[in-house]
């Protein structure tokens, strides 16, 4: 794990050893009413934020030419740099602030064939039913070479506001490598996870990157595959 945390303002170590049965100290997560059912937004920083932007920093390069980026730009813009040409917005709500194309990835005849050398997809396809049409859509309209960089949440609360009627998945490593081989050929395909029993934890109570930041850093741990990244080439 290379979340951020790991500040020494206190001396802090994990535990090790494994309490008597009926002895556990749960101590403030003794609750039934999650510290934040907003992802932790209302303490600072998500959690699962610098999986996703460690993610993006790893394949900046791909990160050119036309990219197409969901509901933003706002990490092509972050990423891309001066190698994009065009950038656009998809986003499924008309009059979206910013929105270059209106429509929903399962369902988007009006987008030509072969038209973009990038997708930046976090943390969408959780809100979209139909996922392979979708990801028959991604490889349409990527460019020979094209790259999709998409993040899914795997351990996650389900969102209470905006999109809480449209989500509808969580991920493992396995089934997003499934769904990407749909279209896309085996070795054009990486697909990893993030995080940890720690992070998973802290991140279904809501708790914030601030909240953890005198732990110290811990490995990621494949059997709690709390962020689940995907890189397919067309």
């Amino acid at each position: 794990m290379k979340i951020k945390i790991g500040v020494s303002c206190q001396k802090l170590q994990w535990r090790t050893e494994r309490p008597e049965v009926g002895k556990v100290d749960f101590g403030d997560l003794a609750r039934i009413e999650p510290i934040s059912r907003i992802f932790g937004y209302d303490r600072g920083t998500p959690i699962d934020r610098p999986f996703i932007e460690e993610f993006l920093e790893k394949h900046r390069w791909d990160i050119c030419g036309r990219v197409l980026e969901i509901g933003d730009n706002s990490y092509t813009k972050q990423y891309g740099d001066n190698r994009v040409t065009e950038s656009d917005v998809l986003h499924v709500k008309e009059g979206s602030p910013g929105a270059t194309i209106i429509g929903d990835l399962s369902n988007a005849p009006h987008i030509a064939d072969n038209s973009f050398d990038c997708l930046i997809l976090t943390q969408v396809l959780v809100v979209i039913f139909d996922l392979q049409a979708t990801v028959a859509t991604i490889h349409r309209i990527l460019k020979p070479g094209g790259v999709a960089l998409i993040t899914v949440p795997g351990i996650s609360n389900i969102d209470k506001g905006e999109w809480h009627d449209n989500w509808m998945w969580s991920f493992t490593p396995n089934s997003l490598r499934q769904l990407l081989l749909l279209n896309f050929s085996k070795e054009k395909i990486e697909v990893s996870s993030k995080g940890n029993i720690f992070t998973s934890i802290s991140f279904l109570q809501g708790l914030s990157l601030e909240d953890l930041k005198c732990f110290p850093a811990a490995p990621d741990d494949p059997h709690y595959p709390q962020t689940v990244l995907g890189r397919a080439v067309k």
